[in-house]
C-alpha cells in the first residue's frame, strides 16, 4: 500500500476492524518512512450480475431500479422501507448464490412477485400489472381470479 503523504510503500498495519455488516475491513496503517498514519478499506471484489432483458439487452443489476418498482407497488400499503430493503437484500443474495453471471429478468420478476404475494395481495397485483404488462381490465380480472383461488 502506498503512503498518501510521501508515496513510500513500506508501512505496517496498526489496527484492523471488521465493519458492522462484515463486508469491509478497515485498516489503520503507519508509514515506516514518514511515520504518518492513514486508513485503508478492503472490500470483496464482486463480479457484477448482468440482467438479460426481454428484448435481449443486458444491463448490470441495479438495486435502485428494483427498489423503485417495489416502492411503487407498496405505495400507501402498510409495508415499511425496511421490509422492502430486506426483500432486495435477499434477492441480491439469491442472485449471487446462483453463481451465474447473467440472469434473465423474468427470474427476478418472478422471485419478487412470489415474495410480494406472501407479503401483500394489493402490492402483488400492482407489481404484476406492470411486470406482466396487463393490457386491459380483463388481464387484471384473470390475475385477481388466480389470486383469490390461491388464497382459499
Amino acid at each position: 500500500m502506498k503512503c498518501p503523504f510521501c508515496g513510500d510503500t513500506d508501512n505496517k498495519v496498526i489496527d484492523s476492524r471488521l465493519s458492522k455488516d462484515g463486508n469491509v475491513i478497515r485498516r489503520r496503517r503507519e508509514c515506516l518512512a514518514c511515520e504518518r498514519r492513514f486508513t485503508t478499506y478492503e472490500h470483496i471484489e464482486e463480479i457484477p450480475v448482468m440482467i438479460v432483458k426481454k428484448d435481449g439487452r443486458r444491463e448490470v443489476f441495479n438495486r435502485n431500479k428494483v427498489r423503485s418498482g417495489l416502492q411503487k407497488a407498496c405505495e400507501k400499503r402498510d409495508i415499511s422501507i425496511n421490509v422492502i430493503e430486506d426483500m432486495i437484500d435477499n434477492l441480491e443474495r439469491d442472485l449471487r448464490e446462483t453463481g451465474e453471471k447473467e440472469i434473465q429478468s423474468r427470474v427476478i420478476g418472478e422471485k419478487l412477485m412470489n415474495r410480494l404475494h406472501k407479503l401483500d395481495d394489493i402490492a402483488y397485483v400492482r407489481f404484476a400489472s406492470v411486470y406482466r404488462e396487463f393490457k386491459d381490465v380483463n388481464d387484471f380480472m384473470e390475475e385477481l381470479k388466480t389470486l383469490l383461488s390461491s388464497n382459499q
